[in-house]
């Protein structure tokens, strides 16, 4: 291909000499060259005839049929095949990546032990068993016959079969693959386990806690895209729950990787919210995890109904500190919430009236926050019961402002015995 020319500033213009420019009043014009483009009619051109155009569009749904058989016969041929290939060819490039290339770790500055050891009090005494795959796993191949559901999930039991140990050894090469990934191509065979019935028995086979924090990521992605909403949920809840858990009782702090693992969970918010959510706020969880997943619920967008089924499944569980934090997360994306969400949650403060002990300070943040939101969508009897909970729990800074925040409310009832009497 040849050099472009470039332009010459003079290329276009009339040859004038500097003095006549100068004594004549006329300015010196560009040539109007104007593409010659030519255009050709065929006389023949016609519209298509129906008969040719359903034939057409028979054609199309006969290669688009042979090309999902064609997928589905790769995929019983990869699973059949032994695992040589898999891992020679897909073996990730640059294994030897330098650990520290990931150091972009999620950590919140702002928590000290001494907010932890306050939330403590608030905790539950028997919190709820961490259940993870290997665990079910397990209780299923000793109970056949019992049916096991993983923790709020509705999910079908799981799907047990024999396993061919062909399939098993080249299962364990690519655990051995996934341990040592850092970047570039994932085995064919890991990418196909969405679309199997036992899933998750094949799961237990390459043991996900083995896995680098990248192959969580890209598991978290590829799983997330391909399955259902109840099976992502069950994926969540029993294996990136108890992996980010892990990581952050450690190291406390959260892999990049991981983290941007959480974040591709939000494909599907409603298996989000009730395999990590609403577990981690039922178990046992610290201020430091309710902190750093907060963070994921608080950057990305989550559509209304899913929150609001949370904010009402929180409202109504046994309160701990990392409740609150979920919850003012909620309020500050200022969602029209149903009336039936704002009654739970006015009584979720109001049930601490009778409660004797000194509440945390994000318990009167939330209430700040709620009240800043939705102190228009709240009765005028909630209003006043809100004024009583005041007097018995304050704050020498944050209840001021909630106390000011009531006093301005128009409640819902007045705006519409306002509405009534325009009418009349």
């Amino acid at each position: 291909m040849g050099k472009v020319k470039k332009a010459r500033p003079g290329r276009g213009l009339p040859k004038v000499s500097l003095e006549e420019q100068l004594t004549s009043d006329k300015l010196p014009k560009k040539r109007n060259r104007e593409p010659k483009i030519k255009f050709r009619f065929e006389e023949d051109d016609k519209v298509l005839d129906p008969q040719l155009s359903k034939s057409i569009l028979s054609q199309v749904r006969k290669q688009q049929k042979e090309l999902e058989e064609d997928e589905e016969e790769e995929i019983r041929e990869t699973i059949t095949k032994l695992g040589d290939d898999s891992e020679s060819e897909d073996e990730p490039e640059n294994t030897e990546f330098a650990e520290n290339q990931f150091e972009s770790n999620y950590c919140p500055d702002d928590i000290t032990e001494e907010d932890e050891k306050a939330l403590e009090k608030f905790m539950s005494a028997n919190p709820a068993p961490r259940l993870t795959l290997a665990d079910i796993i397990m209780e299923k191949i000793t109970e056949k016959q019992t049916e096991i559901h993983s923790k709020l999930s509705d999910a079908e039991s799981i799907h047990m079969q024999d396993i061919d140990p062909r399939v098993k050894e080249m299962y364990q090469g690519v655990k051995e693959v996934l341990m040592k990934y850092r970047s570039g191509k994932l085995p064919k065979a890991f990418k196909i386990i969405p679309k199997l019935k036992n899933w998750e028995q094949i799961l237990y086979i390459i043991d996900p806690p083995s896995w680098s924090a990248a192959a969580m990521y890209q598991g978290t992605r590829i799983f997330a895209s391909n399955l259902k909403d109840k099976m992502a949920q069950r994926f969540y809840n029993l294996v990136l729950l108890p992996r980010i858990r892990d990581d952050i009782n450690e190291y406390k702090r959260l892999n990049f990787h991981l983290y941007e693992a959480l974040r591709k969970a939000l494909f599907k918010p409603g298996a989000f919210m009730k395999g990590i959510v609403i577990p981690l706020c039922e178990s046992r969880c610290t201020l430091r995890e309710a902190v750093i997943v907060g963070s994921v619920v608080a950057r990305n967008s989550i559509p209304m109904l899913h929150s609001a089924a949370t904010m009402l499944k929180l409202a109504e569980m046994e309160y701990n500190g990392p409740t609150s934090i979920f919850l003012r997360i909620l309020f500050d994306k200022k969602y029209a919430l149903p009336y039936r969400v704002i009654d739970a949650v006015v009584f979720h403060f109001l049930k601490f009236e009778r409660d004797e002990r000194e509440l945390p300070v994000l318990w009167h943040q939330a209430l700040l926050t709620f009240v800043q939101r939705y102190k228009g969508d709240i009765s005028t009897d909630q209003k006043e019961a809100l004024h009583k909970l005041l007097k018995v729990h304050s704050h020498y800074q944050i209840t001021p402002n909630i106390r000011r925040e009531l006093d301005s409310a128009k409640c819902r009832d007045a705006e519409v015995q306002d509405t009534e009497k325009m009418i009349e």
